[in-house]
């Protein structure tokens, strides 16, 4: 069995969450597979077997449509865990067919290529909004008064939450997420059930007073669907489904736009190029998401035996494929490592592939796009005012702000 003890792959340690890439590098050198034995987890790096495993059906994003927790070999969560399993392994992220293939058809309907256009209007006016604030103010901080606030707000009013009620909604997300890393801690999975908990609590209220009084947003939506469609959410499955929308809705998006510019500032001529050129917007939110991607690594279960390279991989076992790898491989993308916003051949998996493909990839395009456009028109001096520092996290990647301010 291949062990990385010799290899630079090491997710908990700063420098590499700082720059993954060049370990990464050696990684899809010593070969297509190799067990990581502090996660139980053999990583995959490549990107052809990446894209390949995320449409592989012998995987999957659970298993418990098959097999029980000691059929499969695993051990079941602890039971103080249970508000996050039972909020999480209701979405649809976390399903497979049947119930994902129904979930997804329902949801699907609000985020058709029409509907998210329709949004398009309101997510340029807002970033439009939240850029001025900025300069007004002569700087800032990117993160916060940008980043967050835009995708917050766009997939909160798509759901109907109301404006008063918003303050918790990051909080909430930013603590379920710390579950997804590598071997959370204690102190993690405590904020992650918490939130879970509250977060739930207060969908299942907005429900109820949706029920009373609906309305045109998507809570509304899903419940008229429940009435009406046989193939009918429960009341956890839509609360599930809210909080994954919300979750996935801004993470990447947030993270997208920090991890670009901070890209951005530390390529001055793509930079300039940018700025003498609007037309590349499209080119460059492609090319910010593959150069640093928002989402380092997602997991799959061995639901029956695989082989990579030679290398069994046996029933129950976990893969985790590296998004950040994939992006980066030589075989795909003419020198991965350089920065190239007119980059047209650019098949990242940023947003995942198969069944699995991230159904708000459009509307995160236009949110990506509008705040561009927005700084580039309305803050063209935007400069960087000191030095970001990174998230610990390794498999959302993301910097804990980016101070910016006017040349």
């Amino acid at each position: 069995m291949a062990a990385l003890d010799d290899l630079a792959f090491d997710p908990w340690d700063p420098a590499f969450v700082a720059d993954p890439y060049p370990a990464y590098a050696e990684l899809r050198e010593r070969g297509r597979v190799r067990y990581f034995e502090p996660t139980d987890q053999w990583l995959v790096a490549h990107h052809a077997d990446v894209s390949a495993l995320l449409r592989d059906r012998r995987l999957g994003r659970t298993y418990l449509h098959r097999f029980t927790h000691e059929e499969f070999g695993r051990t079941p969560p602890p039971p103080e865990h249970e508000p996050f399993h039972t909020l999480n392994d209701h979405g649809m992220l976390d399903l497979e067919p049947p119930d994902h293939t129904r979930i997804r058809r329902l949801v699907s309907k609000a985020f058709t290529p029409r509907t998210v256009e329709r949004l398009g209007p309101y997510v340029r006016d807002l970033a439009a909004d939240l850029v001025s604030a900025l300069v007004e103010a002569g700087g800032g901080d990117l993160l916060k008064d940008v980043a967050e606030p835009l995708p917050v707000a766009v997939i909160a009013e798509m759901l109907g939450i109301p404006e008063a009620d918003r303050a918790p909604l990051r909080p909430w997300s930013a603590d379920i997420c710390g579950m997804y890393e590598l071997n959370p801690s204690e102190e993690a999975a405590a904020r992650a059930v918490r939130a879970s908990a509250e977060f739930s609590d207060y969908l299942r209220d907005l429900i109820a007073e949706r029920r009373e009084n609906p309305g045109d947003d998507l809570i509304s939506g899903l419940i008229a669907a429940h009435d009406e469609d046989d193939d009918r959410l429960t009341e956890q499955e839509m609360i599930s489904t809210c909080v994954l929308l919300l979750n996935a809705g801004h993470e990447a998006t947030v993270n997208s736009t920090v991890n670009g510019w901070w890209a951005l500032f530390r390529n001055p001529g793509q930079l300039a190029a940018l700025r003498a050129d609007h037309t590349l917007v499209p080119s460059a939110v492609e090319e910010l998401m593959r150069y640093d991607t928002p989402l380092q690594l997602f997991e799959r279960w061995v639901l029956d035996e695989i082989e990579i390279d030679g290398q069994a991989i046996p029933r129950g076992a976990e893969i985790a494929m590296l998004f950040g790898s994939a992006n980066h491989d030589p075989a795909v993308f003419a020198d991965p490592s350089r920065l190239d916003l007119t980059r047209r051949d650019n098949p990242h998996i940023s947003f995942s592939a198969g069944i699995h493909y991230c159904i708000g990839a459009p509307l995160a395009r236009i949110e990506l796009a509008a705040s561009m456009r927005a700084l580039l028109e309305k803050a063209p001096t935007l400069r960087l005012a000191a030095e970001p520092q990174r998230k610990p996290n390794f498999v959302i990647r993301g910097l804990e702000g980016l101070a910016v301010e006017l040349g």
